[in-house]
């Protein structure tokens, strides 16, 4: 990792080829990424383990989505409880914020669903996976904001703990090229595709590689002196974003714009006229970039990513529910709320409740409703803590370039793929980071006095 940036990447592609290829690899990969990252974290200085916490955990959020398409990990929930793990080794170093204690009670608020399930419905091992499944997201989330609060990183440091999440992302479209070396025959339809996502879920590929189009354009703007590196990330930013959309999983796309907007509009306020006029030309170029992205998809989807977009059929007929379902399972978690307002049905609740009535396993797509649905009361109190807390500290702290689009992430995120995967909560916690600037040197002149004879 000592590498410079181009030697980076390269490495990042060679891993995507070594995991297709080599069957055991994924294995070595994940063990080395742990033992990797617990050696830099111990062998760093007490000041430098915040950083090392925040990139150890990054690559993991960024490498999950590999790590379950190539089965590397230990279980399925691997890279959350790592990056518990990682955030628990972070607060016996660096402790906690004193105005933490929010996200404490957040944690605490938690354990009655628990309690509720186990009356309900029986701890059976079957259980106890459900509501790890369904808890996992939430725990991740609490413990990280309770670490990252008010935690100083420069901006130079923020920016790399990004460039460590995308890196596996290189890994990862690398991996889906040679999982589809042609293209042409697995476009079919407009719903969500497979094929074109790994053999994988394509909701939580497209969310991943939307976090990889935010990183790499971050990257454009902030981190691209040189022409090559300015080069290099503009291309992965037009790869990534092209894999994004043909995943036809939109979400993850339309979060990533959302992001990208929320992130620009910050820079080109905060920035001097003189900057404001390179933004502006870098902001044409990516434009441009994503013009011909949009028209290369099109074509290699015979036209169905336009259909997809506009909520058509194959045939170009309107479908009537833009949502692809996703309503009909947030009304229903709203009537679980409504015939248990106090305590809620439980953690996975909902999804006993939906496996009797339909005979089948329906998960929900947002953690808004589920958490209303499975907490009642209690979920609207832990709503109101992850909304209010972060604006109440963005009143004293403005300094957060990405405070917005880490928000807008985590927000979109759980309302179309509710908390699948570690990144929502690893996102929303960089939101509550305490960035700071380097000081740029003033250079004063002497006067000297010279005395009169």
């Amino acid at each position: 990792m000592n590498l410079n940036y181009p030697s980076k990447i390269i490495l990042h592609i060679v891993i995507g080829i070594l995991l297709y290829f080599v069957a055991f690899f994924s294995k070595i990969f994940f063990f080395g990424v742990i033992i990797y990252f617990l050696v830099n974290i111990f062998s760093s200085s007490k000041e430098k383990k915040t950083v090392e916490v925040l990139k150890a955990c990054a690559y993991i959020v960024g490498a999950e989505v590999l790590f379950r398409m190539t089965k590397a990990g230990v279980f399925y929930e691997s890279s959350k409880y790592l990056v518990i793990f990682f955030m628990l080794i972070g607060m016996y170093y660096r402790g906690l914020s004193n105005r933490s204690y929010p996200y404490l009670l957040f944690l605490f608020l938690l354990i009655p669903s628990i309690l509720v399930a186990s009356m309900n419905i029986g701890l059976d091992s079957n259980l106890r996976t459900n509501i790890a499944f369904v808890l996992s997201g939430p725990v991740c989330l609490g413990i990280a904001a309770l670490y990252s609060f008010d935690k100083k990183i420069s901006l130079k440091d923020l920016i790399n703990v990004l460039l460590f999440l995308g890196l596996p992302l290189v890994s990862l479209i690398t991996y889906l090229f040679l999982y589809t070396v042609s293209l042409e025959d697995i476009f079919r339809g407009t719903q969500s595709n497979f094929a074109a996502s790994g053999g994988f879920g394509p909701n939580q590929v497209a969310t991943v590689l939307g976090l990889g189009m935010f990183v790499f354009c971050v990257n454009f703007f902030l981190n691209s002196k040189e022409t090559l590196v300015k080069a290099i990330n503009i291309i992965l930013f037009g790869i990534i974003s092209f894999r994004g959309i043909i995943t036809f999983s939109r979400g993850g796309v339309i979060t990533a714009i959302l992001m990208i907007f929320s992130f620009l509009i910050i820079i080109y306020y905060k920035s001097s006229i003189r900057n404001k006029r390179i933004i502006g030309s870098s902001f044409l170029a990516v434009i441009l970039a994503s013009a011909v992205i949009w028209v290369v998809s099109s074509n290699q989807t015979s036209g169905l990513i336009d259909k997809r977009y506009s909520n058509q059929d194959a045939s170009g007929k309107l479908k009537e529910d833009v949502s692809a379902g996703r309503v009909d399972l947030f009304l229903g978690e709203l009537e679980g709320f409504i015939s248990e307002p106090f305590f809620g049905v439980g953690a996975s609740g909902m999804k006993e409740r939906r496996l009797q009535s339909l005979g089948y396993v329906v998960a929900t797509h947002n953690e808004l409703s589920r958490m209303l649905s499975e907490h009642g009361m209690l979920g609207i109190i832990m709503l109101l803590i992850l909304i209010i807390v972060p604006l109440t500290y963005r009143v004293n702290n403005k300094r957060n370039y990405f405070f917005y689009a880490f928000l807008v992430f985590w927000f979109a995120t759980i309302n179309h793929s509710a908390m699948r995967i570690a990144a929502p909560g690893f996102i929303y916690a960089l939101a509550l980071l305490n960035v700071t600037y380097e000081k740029r040197p003033v250079h004063r002149q002497r006067i000297i006095q010279q005395r009169k004879d």
